[in-house]
This record gives structure tokens, sequence and C-alpha cells, in this order.
């Protein structure tokens, strides 16, 4: 079984490569040619190797655009994360003062009221804040 996967995983990585064409032997290309042959049947080669690394190159760079952009994007969603945590912060601070101080309970509306106004201004908050930034999602 795992002959068998490692198998298929050199037969897709070859495919994904390109490489599912088998080269022709070395001695069979170049039997019967004279060193003029051989020499273009290098240049050849070599042209394909380097049509090869430029896709490859255009992969890689292809890539980093996309890590650069990702890297980006967790760093907008970092501060927006550190924003909310002070926001949290502050305002449980406020609350701890305001019981402690003895605000009795009526002075406030009740946990659900509480709770779904702090749902509606996260998804205000959601919804706005990217905007903002100058990302449309």
């Amino acid at each position: 079984m795992a002959s068998t996967l490692s198998m298929s995983n050199f037969a897709n990585r070859d495919s994904l490569l390109g490489l599912e064409i088998k080269p022709v032997d070395a001695v069979s290309r170049t039997s019967g040619l004279v060193n003029q042959g051989i020499v273009g049947l290098q240049r050849q080669v070599m042209r394909e190797q380097d049509e090869g690394l430029e896709k490859l190159e255009e992969t890689v760079t292809s890539t980093k655009h996309i890590a650069l952009a990702v890297n980006e994007e967790l760093d907008l969603q970092t501060r927006l994360i550190d924003t909310l945590d002070y926001q949290v912060e502050a305002t449980s601070s406020w609350l701890r003062v305001h019981f402690h101080y003895g605000i009795p309970r009526d002075a406030f509306p009740s946990p659900m009221l509480l709770l779904c106004s702090l749902f509606n201004i996260s998804i205000i908050y959601i919804i706005y804040q990217p905007h903002v930034g100058g990302h449309a999602w």
C-alpha cells in the first residue's frame, strides 16, 4: 500500500511538472549525428530548459505576490483584533467600576438586550470596517 502511494505521488509530481513524457535515451538521440548535429541538439535542449525556467519564474513570482497579499491581509486582521481587544478591555473596565460603586442593576438594560446590541454593533463594525481600509470583499 505504501509503495503504491509513493509511486502515485511521483506520478502526480511528474504530471504537475510536465515530466510525464519519458525523455529519450541520450545515446539514441545522438546516434548517427555528427558534431554539428550534437551541438544543435544541445542548443534545442537548452532552449527547452530555458522555457521551463521562464515558466518556473512566472510561478514563483505569482506565488510571491500571493504571499505578500496574504501577509498584508493578516497584518490588517491583527490590527483589527487588537483594536477590538482594546475596546473590550475599556468596556470591561468601565463596567467593573460602575458595578463596584453599586449602581443598581435596574439602571442597566437586560443582559439579552446588551448581547443583541453588542451583536449588532459587531456586525456593523465588520461590514463597515473593510470599506474604510480600502478593501472590498
